[in-house]
C-alpha cells in the first residue's frame, strides 16, 4: 500500500464519472472538508487486513504530530503500478476506516472519476510519502520502505572566506535582501498578498495577462510578450547548446502506473495536474527529469562520454499551486521551463561539473538583464555533503561574492544531497528561484540509467538538474520587478534594449513625411532593428509621449529638415540631450547594444494606425 498524506487547510472533492463496474452506486454529491489530512491510498496486489491496521496506524501517528482530529480518505490509483482488484481495494479501505474509528472520517467514492482541490499547508509535515509493505509491487527491482520525514534542518549562513553562523545570529547589516530571503524561506509562507507591481505592467505594457477561461496560473501572452518570451528561449538554449546540451524533446502527459512515475511520485509529491486517456488515467509533467531519466536509459553510455548532458526548452511544465499562491508571472501552473541534466561519472566529475553550471546560469542571468546584484544566493545540503565537499562549497558562494543562505539537513531525505538556486527578492519580501541545479543520488538506479567505467562494469551515473535562468515566465517578472523599483528611485524603467518589443519609433511630424519614416524603418528593419511608426492622427506630444509610456529607447520625429538632410536626431530615453545620426548610425548603435543576442522582427504591424487597441 502506497499513501501521500496531506494536511490541507482544505480538501475538496466532486465526482464526475463512473469508471468501473464495482464502483460505488451512490456517490453522493460533492465532499469537503476543512483542516483536515487528506490520505490518498492506493491499495495494492497482497494488501490485506495488516496492512490496512498499519496504514491506520500510520494515519493516527501523523495525526498526532500535526494537530488534526479529521481524515479524508481518496482511493487513488495513482501511487503504483500494481493495484489491487477492485473487490480487495475496497475490502482494505474499509478495514483503514474500521481502525480509525473515534475520528472524524470521510471516505470520497471509490471507482468514481472526481475532480478534487487540496489546499496544502506550508509547514514541513504537510506533505508525506507512506509504502506499508517492505515489498516491490511496482517491479522496480528496488523496495523503498516507508520513511517518515523525521529530517531536521537548521538555517546558517555562509560567508566567502567559508565562515558559517546560525541565521538567528548573523549580521544581516548591509545585505537587507538576505535578510529578507531568510525570512521568507523560515516562515514557510508563499501566500501571494498583494498584487506586485510587475502585474500592472505586464498588462500596461501588452506583455500577459490572465486567462478567465483557462485554470488560475495559465496565462495569455499578447504579441509583444510572445515576442519577448521567443526571445529569451532563443537565449537561453542558444547558450545551453554552446556549453554542450542536446536539445531533446518528451511528452507533456504521463501515466502515473508506469514503474519509474509510481517511484519518483514517493519522492516528488507535486500537486499534478490529471488527465482522462479512454478511461486511463494520466497526469500533465511537472518536470522534464523523467522524460529525460527515460531517455537516458535507452544510450549505452560509456565513462569516456560522460558528462552527458539532455537539453529541453519545457512548454509547458504544470503545477497545482495553491491558488492563493499564484499571483501573475511570478508563481504559475503552466510555466516554461528550461531543464538540462548532466549525467556525471562520479560525485568529483559532478561536483566540477556544478561549478562550470554555475558559471554558466552567472552568464545567462547577467545576459537576460539580471545582474549579481538582483539575486541572493541559497544553498540547501545535507551534513554529510558539506562534511566531504566542504571546498567546493565555499568556492561557489567565492564566486558568489557575498553571504549566502544556508539550510542544512542533518540527513539525505530528498533524492538530491545539494541544491543551490539564486532567488530574486521583491520589495515585498517574496523570493523566486531563477537559476538553480541539484545533485541527484538515487534516479540513475531508480530509471536503470548506466554506463561502462574503466573497469568495464555497470554504474550509475550522477544526475544533475539544472536550469540555468528558471522558469522564462518568472525572468520577465524579475525584469519588471528590477523596473518598477528602478522606476520608484527615479530612473525611467525599461526593459534590455534586445527586448524590447519596439527598439525605435518613428514620429512623422505631419503625414507628407510619413514615406521618409517609412523608408527609414524599412533600413532599419533590414538591418535587423524593430522600428515602427506612429502614423495616428495624434498630436506629436501625445505620440511621444505614449512612446515613453512604452518604454521605447529610441524615438525620432522627422520633418522637413530630416526628410531633405537625412540626419536625425534621435531621443534616447533617459538621455537629456539628442543623438544626431543618420539611419545606418542609428542602426550601428542599435546593433552594437545587442550584438550577440537573438533577434527577431516586429510582431504587430509597423505602422500604429493598424495595430487595434488593447484594452487594459
Amino acid at each position: 500500500m502506497r499513501m501521500l498524506l496531506l494536511h490541507c487547510d482544505r480538501f475538496e472533492y466532486e465526482p464526475v464519472k463512473r469508471e468501473i463496474g464495482s464502483a460505488v452506486e451512490d456517490p453522493g454529491g460533492p465532499g469537503s472538508m476543512e483542516d483536515v489530512l487528506a490520505a490518498l491510498v492506493s491499495v495494492e496486489k497482497g494488501d490485506g487486513p495488516a496492512e490496512a491496521s498499519e496504514a491506520a496506524g500510520q494515519i493516527r501517528a501523523h495525526l498526532g504530530k500535526i494537530g488534526c482530529a479529521r481524515v479524508m480518505l481518496y482511493p487513488y490509483a495513482h501511487l503504483s503500478g500494481s493495484l489491487a482488484d477492485p473487490a480487495s481495494a475496497l475490502r482494505v479501505l474499509g478495514d483503514v476506516e474500521g481502525g480509525l474509528g473515534g475520528l472524524e472520517v470521510s471516505v470520497s467514492p471509490f471507482g468514481w472519476t472526481k475532480s478534487y482541490r487540496a489546499s496544502v499547508k506550508g509547514h514541513p509535515l504537510a506533505e508525506s510519502f507512506r509504502q506499508i509493505t517492505g515489498a516491490d509491487p511496482a517491479g522496480t527491482g528496488q523496495a523503498e520502505p516507508a520513511r517518515e520525514p523525521q529530517v531536521t534542518s537548521s538555517w546558517k549562513v555562509i560567508e566567502p572566506d567559508g565562515s558559517m553562523t546560525d541565521a538567528d545570529s548573523f549580521d544581516f547589516a548591509g545585505h537587507e535582501k538576505l535578510r529578507m530571503l531568510a525570512r521568507y524561506e523560515e516562515s514557510g509562507s508563499r501566500a501571494a498578498g498583494e498584487a506586485p507591481p510587475h502585474v500592472n505592467l505586464m498588462k500596461k505594457l501588452g506583455i500577459a495577462d490572465y486567462e478567465p477561461a483557462s485554470d488560475p496560473g495559465n496565462m495569455r501572452f499578447f504579441p509583444a510578450g510572445r515576442l519577448v518570451k521567443s526571445l529569451i528561449e532563443s537565449y537561453v538554449t542558444e547558450r545551453v547548446r554552446r556549453y554542450g546540451g542536446c536539445e531533446v524533446e518528451t511528452p507533456i502527459m504521463y501515466d502515473p502506473a508506469h514503474p519509474g512515475m509510481a517511484a519518483y511520485f514517493g519522492r516528488f509529491p507535486a500537486r499534478q495536474y490529471s488527465v482522462d486517456s479512454d478511461g486511463r488515467g494520466l497526469f500533465l509533467r511537472f518536470a522534464a527529469c523523467f522524460g529525460q531519466f527515460m531517455m537516458a536509459a535507452r544510450y549505452q553510455l560509456s565513462h569516456r562520454g560522460l558528462p552527458f548532458r539532455l537539453y529541453e526548452l519545457t512548454r509547458y511544465s504544470f503545477r497545482r499551486e495553491q491558488s492563493g499562491e499564484l499571483v501573475g508571472l511570478r508563481r504559475l501552473r503552466a510555466f516554461t521551463m528550461p531543464d538540462c541534466h548532466a549525467f556525471c561519472r562520479d560525485m568529483p566529475q559532478a561536483v566540477s561539473e556544478l561549478e562550470e553550471r554555475f558559471a554558466l546560469s552567472r552568464d545567462v542571468l547577467g545576459g537576460l538583464g539580471i545582474k549579481p546584484d538582483d539575486y541572493e544566493m541559497a544553498i540547501r545540503m545535507t551534513e554529510e555533503f558539506y562534511r566531504e565537499n566542504r571546498a567546493a562549497v565555499e568556492r561557489l558562494v567565492r564566486l558568489h561574492g557575498r553571504p549566502a543562505l544556508v539550510e542544512m539537513w542533518s540527513e539525505k531525505f530528498f533524492y538530491f544531497v545539494l541544491k543551490w538556486e539564486f532567488n530574486y527578492v521583491d520589495p515585498a519580501g517574496k523570493a523566486s528561484a531563477l537559476s538553480t541545479d541539484q545533485i541527484d543520488v538515487e534516479n540513475a538506479a531508480r530509471y536503470g540509467i548506466t554506463y561502462i567505467d574503466e573497469a568495464n562494469e555497470t554504474r550509475h551515473p550522477v544526475i544533475l538538474h539544472n536550469s540555468p535562468s528558471g522558469a522564462v515566465e518568472r525572468v520577465i517578472y524579475a525584469l519588471l520587478e528590477k523596473a518598477a523599483a528602478e522606476s520608484a528611485r527615479g530612473t525611467k524603467p525599461s526593459l534590455p534594449l534586445w527586448l524590447a518589443p519596439t527598439q525605435v519609433r518613428l514620429v512623422p511630424l505631419k503625414p507628407e513625411f510619413y514615406g521618409f519614416c517609412d523608408g527609414v524603418a524599412s533600413s532599419l528593419a533590414a538591418a535587423g532593428v524593430r522600428a515602427d511608426v506612429d502614423d495616428r492622427d495624434e498630436s506629436v506630444a501625445r505620440r511621444v509621449r505614449d512612446a515613453e509610456k512604452e518604454w521605447i529607447r529610441y524615438v525620432v520625429v522627422a520633418g522637413p529638415r530630416e526628410a531633405e538632410s537625412g540626419n536625425l536626431s534621435v531621443r534616447e530615453r533617459g538621455r537629456k540631450d539628442p543623438i544626431e545620426t543618420t539611419a545606418d548610425g542609428l542602426a550601428g548603435l542599435v546593433r552594437g547594444q545587442v550584438e550577440g543576442m537573438p533577434g527577431a522582427p516586429l510582431n504587430l504591424p509597423r505602422d500604429l494606425s493598424r495595430r487595434p487597441r488593447l484594452m487594459v
